[in-house]
């Protein structure tokens, strides 16, 4: 019986880290690669299901069936972190008014566009990035360093039009 358990937990495993992501990549328009990830998904689904019913009177099978779907998200997330597919959107607002920090982005090769913004208490320099988020912790670290105080938000576009990032990115 431990041998069947260790097989649905692992077969779990391995069908909720495809389940997500599948579903991360569908989020993110690879619609193609999750298509292809979903056929493998559902035949291991279908072995572990079984499985599992065959066992359905051994309350431990159902248990393992659960923790194995857990720990399924955990990695799923994981790998998807890891591989960091996409794009960020990064707005910085500086209360020093000066184009530092916008030149030290540009010097490490990150596309800034930047304006002059008008806060509560004066004069705000308003840069908006996009980069790779692989990039992500390294372009944070990178404005912190320059402006400890500055705001920062960070969102994820789904689409692209028009600017010279679009020909870099249809690569």
């Amino acid at each position: 019986m431990l041998k069947i358990l260790m097989f649905i937990f692992l077969i779990q495993i391995v069908y909720v880290t495809a389940y997500t992501l599948r579903t991360i990549l569908t989020l993110k328009g690879q619609k193609y690669v999750a298509s292809a990830i979903s056929i493998v998904e559902v035949v291991i689904y279908v072995m572990g299901l079984n499985l599992v019913l065959k066992y359905l009177d051994q309350p431990l099978s159902l248990t393992v069936y659960a923790i194995g779907y857990g720990l399924g998200i955990l990695l799923g997330s994981w790998i998807e972190e890891k591989i960091a597919l996409g794009y960020i959107t990064v707005k910085v607002i500086s209360d020093v008014p000066n184009q530092r920090l916008a030149e030290v982005l540009r010097d490490k090769g990150y596309g800034v566009t930047s304006w002059l913004g008008q806060g509560r208490d004066g004069d705000r320099i308003v840069m908006e990035i996009l980069a790779k988020r692989k990039n992500q912790d390294s372009l944070y670290k990178t404005i912190l360093s320059v402006d400890p105080k500055a705001f920062v938000i960070m969102v994820e576009p789904r689409e692209f039009h028009g600017g010279f990032w679009t020909k870099a990115i249809k690569r």
